[in-house]
């Protein structure tokens, strides 16, 4: 017969572990050995009842302290710690599994599921839905910020019976088929499954005459005005929370939370990268070659003064300091970043084609960029020839 492991070592805990430990190095191979993990594991079974027989010993205070002292021994041959079985047995390694598992299976089961189990009883008010509202603002109004007023359909606590759901704001009753836990157990071979309550669908109470208004469920569906403040700085994909103003909870429970989904619409002028903005001006040809300075638009509503080297082209940048968008979360402005247009003139009166052709002959070494691209063509072409 082959020797048992050491009970610590089958839980994976170190000698002299806590209760707590103990409990959590159970947990913890009670997860590995889940029946969906191991379908090509046949020792997972035995394996699952080795463990359960060391979490019945350990997670006892007297039996833990017999099983320090003596080891398996402890429990073999009347010698004590038995916990009340014939001989001081554990009949065969099979121990109480229904009593260890209970221990643990709240937050094992939640951990398979989902979701999170509450350990004293059923769901009697759940909670409202999370709502999301999608709100556009304009370039200026994400600058300034703004107070908007939004409409939002949503439920709200029925005003008949106070969120209870009985007629006349009565008590609810506690389930007959879960007695109020909102959930039932099944044994399925060694591995017991709990479920939602279908007789309560998981809410630990029944409703036996139920409010006309809402229907039993404690809310009803109404539009809702609300004030929400949109901070200076925002930006497509900011998110504001609104807590408590989503969706009313069933039967008196707690309301979710209201996210507001914000997006800058494009603006005619400007350009938003970040912090900053970029405005394309368009200069004519004369301009960028003489230079000057021009009025430009700022975001705020006012304008700005920009001084044009002469000789710019198209694609010339300057910049106007702390003329962007304000911070969202600390931080300084953004720029303003002016982005030159060099424009070329059309509908020319034949004068100005005179005076433009004269120009021409006379500006041929004028234009260092020609002069280079076309001293390379020419070279190209001769290499070609050759």
């Amino acid at each position: 017969m082959m020797a048992k492991r050491d009970y610590y070592e089958v839980l994976g805990v170190a000698k002299g572990a806590s209760a707590d430990e103990i409990k959590k190095g159970f947990r913890k191979k009670a997860k590995e050995l889940h029946p969906d993990r191991n379908s090509d594991n046949p020792q997972a079974e035995s394996q699952f009842k080795e463990a359960n027989e060391a979490y019945e010993v350990l997670k006892d205070g007297d039996k833990k302290a017999a099983y320090d002292r003596y080891g398996h021994a402890a429990f073999e041959g009347g010698m004590g710690g038995g916990g009340g079985r014939p001989g001081g047995g554990f009949g065969g390694g099979q121990g109480d599994f229904g009593s260890a598992f209970s221990d643990v299976f709240d937050d094992l089961f939640g951990d398979f599921m989902g979701q999170r189990g509450g350990g004293g009883g059923g769901r009697r008010a759940a909670r409202g839905s999370d709502l999301r509202y999608n709100l556009q603002v304009t370039l200026e109004d994400a600058f300034s910020g703004l107070q908007k007023s939004i409409n939002v359909p949503t439920s709200v606590q029925c005003g008949s019976c106070d969120g209870s759901g009985a007629e006349g704001g009565a008590e609810p009753s506690t389930c007959p088929t879960c007695s109020g836990m909102g959930k039932v157990r099944a044994q399925q071979g060694f591995f017991t499954v709990e479920r939602s309550c279908p007789t309560c669908s998981g809410m630990g109470q029944i409703i036996k005459n139920p409010c006309n208004t809402c229907h039993g469920h404690g809310r009803v569906e109404k539009d809702r005005s609300l004030s929400v403040n949109i901070p200076a700085g925002v930006e497509t994909g900011t998110r504001i929370r609104l807590a408590g103003e989503g969706e009313a909870g069933m039967r008196g429970g707690p309301s979710g939370d209201l996210y507001i989904f914000i997006e800058v619409t494009e603006h005619e002028l400007f350009e938003r990268d970040g912090p900053n903005l970029f405005c394309r001006v368009p200069v004519s040809m004369s301009k960028a070659a003489l230079g000057g300075s021009i009025e430009v638009p700022t975001i705020d509503g006012g304008r700005g003064r920009v001084q044009i080297p002469g000789g710019s082209q198209s694609g010339r940048q300057m910049r106007l300091r702390g003329k962007g968008m304000p911070p969202l979360r600390g931080g300084g402005s953004g720029d303003m970043i002016i982005e030159l247009a060099v424009e070329t003139p059309v509908n020319l009166t034949a004068r100005q084609k005179e005076l433009l052709e004269e120009f021409d002959e006379l500006s041929s070494e004028n234009n260092p960029e020609s002069s280079t691209f076309f001293s390379s063509v020419k070279s190209f072409w001769e290499s070609m020839k050759g």
